[in-house]
């Protein structure tokens, strides 16, 4: 299986793109901190104001359910997929092309 450069991903496809496709609605604002109900569906507690996103450093955190991470990791959870699958599955989504590692040959 050809390994994805998850790094180049990160840099293309941004944290707000990625809370579009979740149709996260943030119930307040400041900055670039959004606050709101977790997406996630594991999370017990999406009725309260849990998550924590930081679109310009493109950062989470559920204070619930713990989970947290990058926009690639918000989007396996979310989908509940490994993150190699969840890569293919966002660029496909957001019709981005996957930034494939190039083959290193001994």
């Amino acid at each position: 299986m050809p390994g994805i450069d998850y790094q180049r991903l990160r840099a293309t496809i941004s944290m707000r793109q990625v809370l579009q496709l979740l149709q996260f609605e943030p119930t307040s604002r400041r900055g670039n901190q959004l606050r709101g109900r977790c997406p996630l569906p594991a999370c017990q507690w999406a009725a309260r104001c849990t998550f924590s996103v930081d679109v310009g450093r493109g950062i989470f955190r559920c204070f619930a359910c713990r989970a947290d991470g990058n926009q690639l990791d918000l989007w396996a959870l979310f989908n509940r997929l490994p993150l190699h699958e969840a890569a293919k599955s966002l660029c496909h989504k957001t019709h981005t092309p996957i930034p494939w590692l190039a083959s290193r040959k001994g």
